[in-house]
């Protein structure tokens, strides 16, 4: 059976598919294709799921073209927009999608209205492919890391499981945690902090956060690829984020997930996953307001933020030393 599996971004939708590939590849025996952008490729080149990558071009003519000549049986569309629907009706061959729960979401963003199932993506995922007989009991998040990869904690004097990983980005404004909530819990954790993130603007926020406080010991920001920042949550011994692709990627690991959460929520289904939630926790301020679009924006639309701002930090910091922490 040879499959495409569509999903074209971003690094946290990307690796919520791999249960999708593990059930496909592992029972199915499967030959699963996988078509993304070119900018995730190292989140499935060493997937031993996926047999082939293939990726968006800027004419997606071209794309197209260049998948019928593999002659799939079947296209799983987990992205579900709308190049990914020509793509599928193209390959004119058969087809499974899930639900994605726009008006739901539209309703909970706008009337504050929770008309959503009390279901993840994955769980979704696995409705979608009843059809194939599928075992779908293990939904567990897969990361793999390449086979000769090696990443070495003594060039950063890091200490497996002796310091706890912040993210301080997130794609959009309102879904980051503010410095002064870095700040206040750099300073009430008594380990050591390694800040994790992306990208220019995520720079100068680290930059600004260790211009002010003189106990944070590393910062990785825009310093290391999506493979080693893997890595180094794997060895940690957890981790504060908000609703990142990082946060995804933790839950692929046995570590404590500390998630704050901005203008999304996590009744979206795209929290933090794993069959034992015993070590994660979300965080959220309980306002009217809450959430307030199911993406995000550059800036809280009320002026006031208090979703990130009123976070209790102090709790935060207590489950970061719990083992009973919960969903």
């Amino acid at each position: 059976m040879k499959v495409l599996v569509i999903r074209f971004s971003s690094i946290g939708d990307i690796v919520l598919t791999t249960p999708v590939l593990r059930w496909l590849h592992t029972q199915k025996k499967a030959e699963v294709h996988y078509l993304t952008k070119p900018q995730f490729a190292s989140l499935l080149e060493s997937n031993p799921n996926v047999s082939k990558l293939h990726f968006l071009d800027n004419n997606i003519n071209s794309t197209i073209s260049a998948l019928k000549q593999e002659q799939f049986e079947l296209v799983i569309d987990l992205h579900k927009n709308i190049r990914s629907k020509k793509i599928r009706k193209s390959l004119a061959t058969e087809h499974l999608t899930f639900k994605k729960l726009n008006i739901q979401k539209w309703l909970f963003v706008n009337f504050k209205i929770n008309l959503l199932p009390k279901k993840h993506i994955i769980d979704r995922y696995a409705e979608a492919l009843e059809s194939l007989g599928l075992d779908t009991n293990d939904r567990s998040i897969d990361y793999h890391f390449p086979a000769d990869y090696f990443f070495d904690l003594a060039q950063y004097n890091l200490v497996q499981k002796d310091y706890i990983c912040i993210v301080i980005g997130g794609t959009y404004a309102t879904k980051q945690i503010p410095v002064s909530v870095i700040l206040s819990l750099i300073k009430r954790l008594n380990q050591n902090i390694v800040l994790l993130g992306g990208g220019n603007s995520d720079k100068n926020k680290a930059d600004e956060i260790m211009s002010l406080i003189d106990n944070v010991s590393l910062n990785l920001v825009n310093k290391v690829s999506i493979t080693d920042a893997a890595f180094v949550i794997q060895q940690s011994a957890g981790i504060i984020t908000s609703d990142t692709g990082l946060m995804h990627i933790a839950s692929s690991f046995d570590i404590p997930i500390q998630t704050i959460w901005g203008n999304t929520s996590p009744d979206f289904g795209m929290y933090a996953y794993r069959s034992n939630t015993d070590n994660i926790t979300n965080h959220i301020v309980n306002l009217p307001c809450q959430p307030c679009s199911k993406l995000g924006s550059d800036r809280c639309p009320r002026g006031h933020f208090d979703c990130m701002l009123k976070q209790d930090v102090e709790q935060i910091v207590k489950n970061c030393y719990s083992t009973d922490a919960t969903q």
